[in-house]
């Protein structure tokens, strides 16, 4: 058993190490931000929310790749980008800033011909196709069988128009159209200029990444778990129009990935890391726990030590007269009742304490 036990421990591994070898750059991990709980950004269009975060997160022209070879992001007809990227502890959410100066904004048309910033994310790493292009079902299944079952449903492709005027905010590539909608994703953007006109545009949105998303809708969806130091994958690219009569032909596509392609294949996105929370923002103390009841009919309740910071030594009350020094105990309630539980933990930053009310019921 513990033989079984090690080979599927490495296999796990090796199947994870794949994963991230399969990415794109995997020179270098993308930061995401971590919003403290009582600063996540406002959807405005506003950027002051984004004051707080590093330029150390920040990517920019600079760093995507010239993808058709028109132009070099250098050039004066290049819009010039900066993204910021976050997340929430907490929250299946990714938060993003894209603001950009272009000397000409195309979005006249109703159609895919506009200025766009486009979203690829794979939120549980899962890799290969995620249009119906690319799948090997296709000619089993047809075009359409495979674009329902398979189009976006373990990574999504988010096109979004900048700026979107008299349309969506963006058009997600697959049938799942419920998400780019509330509650699953959210957007405002903020500019001043007209179609053809110079000018500077600034867009915030969230968006929920799912490890399934199915053309059926949300009842069977399942949402991508982000928690610090996750690696997820991620690129994204600038499509930019300097004509509002050229057709569908653009002026340039850029790209964090350097695969033209990671439109549709989630092995060629990038690395990106979920951080926790930057130094001055963190407690050096901070007592937190969680419970799960483990047999209802012998009141047995497993408790887990969450606090933050160096702890020394634990102090649980169970509520019920009995006590426990164990960082993770596991405690037999006598009778039913609702039970007021507290923790308090001591290290070389101080003491601290959390207690929560009732939560802990047996019967």
């Amino acid at each position: 058993m513990h033989h079984l036990f090690l080979r599927f421990a490495v296999v796990l591994l090796l199947a994870g190490s794949f994963s991230v070898r399969a990415l794109d750059r995997t020179n270098e991990v993308f930061k995401i931000y971590q919003f403290p709980a009582d600063k996540i950004p406002t959807m405005d269009g506003l950027t002051n929310d984004w004051n707080i975060v590093p330029e150390s997160y920040v990517i920019g022209s600079e760093q995507l790749v010239d993808d058709n070879g028109k132009h070099q992001v250098t050039d004066a007809s290049t819009p010039k980008i900066r993204v910021k990227v976050g997340w929430v502890k907490g929250l299946n959410r990714l938060y993003f800033l894209y603001e950009a100066e272009d000397d000409y904004w195309d979005f006249a048309q109703p159609d895919l011909h506009n200025d766009t910033f486009e979203v690829v994310v794979d939120g549980d790493l899962s890799g290969g196709p995620l249009i119906e292009k690319f799948s090997p079902a296709k000619p089993f299944l047809g075009q359409w069988e495979t674009y329902f079952a398979l189009q976006g449903t373990h990574a999504q492709n988010y096109h979004i128009f900048t700026p979107a005027k008299d349309k969506d905010w963006c058009m997600v590539w697959g049938p799942a159209q419920w998400l780019k909608e509330l509650p699953y994703a959210n957007a405002a953007q903020k500019y001043d200029f007209l179609p053809g006109q110079p000018g500077h545009y600034a867009l915030e949105f969230w968006i929920t990444p799912f490890d399934y998303a199915g053309a059926e809708g949300p009842q069977r969806a399942v949402e991508s778990v982000l928690k610090e130091n996750k690696l997820i994958g991620m690129s994204f690219a600038l499509i930019d129009y300097d004509d509002v009569n050229s057709g569908s032909t653009n002026n340039g596509f850029w790209n964090l990935s350097r695969h033209h392609t990671m439109y549709g294949q989630a092995d060629q996105l990038c690395a990106f890391k979920l951080m926790p929370l930057e130094p001055h923002f963190r407690k050096a103390i901070d007592a937190q726990w969680s419970f799960q009841v483990v047999d209802m009919e012998r009141r047995l309740v497993a408790f887990k030590d969450l606090s933050v910071g160096e702890i020394k030594s634990w102090h649980w009350d169970f509520g019920d007269g009995e006590t426990s020094t164990e960082p993770n105990p596991i405690h037999a309630y006598k009778n039913p009742d609702h039970y007021v539980v507290v923790l308090d933990v001591e290290g070389p930053a101080g003491k601290a304490r959390h207690s929560k009310v009732w939560n802990v019921v047996v019967k």
